[in-house]
């Protein structure tokens, strides 16, 4: 348990207005930019979308369909200068409608192509075999963009990541296959819970338990 007096409290929510703000709808393109640019390379995400001439265009598709998930049923978020970007999903309030068999449908289509619906299904089932029985916060995809990484920008976006998953007080969880970030996020407290092999490369899950804190402390602010 952490106990947090008034003026932490504030200075902490003045701290994580400054460094990410939630994103509006028409914010959708700059979103889909920023994690299509981010992932051209990512292992994971061209096993997902269909290898062809269209891949990178592929690629922005597969983004568009998570920011049109997360913003339905979760959460995204955008550092204020427009520069980092993180989908995050609540996977237990997903509901189906007339609207998400669209989505899907239009994924399939223009992203992953049909040939490869078994393995991205697949795929999916096994990750989410791992996941416990109880409401998760699930960061889907976090990126920043390429002109500005390497600059401690990925450092300071997570730690806000991290503040935010806290006051919701669920696990978060998250999947990587690229290796060298995976001190990063063990900096910020995940854990490696298990390892699957896809497709010749390995693919790591991350969870870290939620920090619960007690806002007595800030009650009449």
């Amino acid at each position: 348990m952490i106990y947090l007096d008034k003026a932490y409290f504030r200075n902490s929510r003045v701290l994580l207005l400054l460094l990410m703000i939630r994103a509006a709808y028409s914010d959708k393109h700059i979103v889909v930019d920023i994690l299509t640019k981010a992932f051209d390379h990512n292992k994971s995400v061209n096993f997902v979308v269909k290898q062809d001439k269209n891949r990178i265009r592929r690629i922005s598709e597969l983004m568009s369909y998570s920011f049109e998930m997360c913003f339905a049923f979760g959460e995204v978020f955008l550092s204020p200068e427009r520069h980092a970007c993180a989908l995050i999903l609540f996977p237990d309030e997903q509901r189906t409608t007339l609207k998400t068999i669209s989505w899907h449908i239009e994924l399939i289509w223009k992203s992953i192509g049909v040939m490869n619906v078994w393995k991205v299904l697949k795929r999916s089932t096994l990750i989410k075999r791992q996941y416990p029985d109880e409401p998760i916060c699930h960061l889907w995809f976090g990126g920043v963009d390429p002109s500005y990484q390497r600059r401690g920008v990925a450092s300071k976006w997570l730690n806000e990541l991290v503040r935010e998953d806290i006051s919701r007080n669920r696990p978060l969880f998250l999947e990587t296959s690229t290796q060298q970030n995976l001190s990063l996020y063990q900096k910020f407290g995940f854990q490696i819970y298990q390892q699957l092999e896809i497709a010749g490369h390995m693919l790591y899950l991350m969870r870290r338990e939620p920090k619960y804190i007690d806002l007595k402390g800030v009650q009449g602010e």
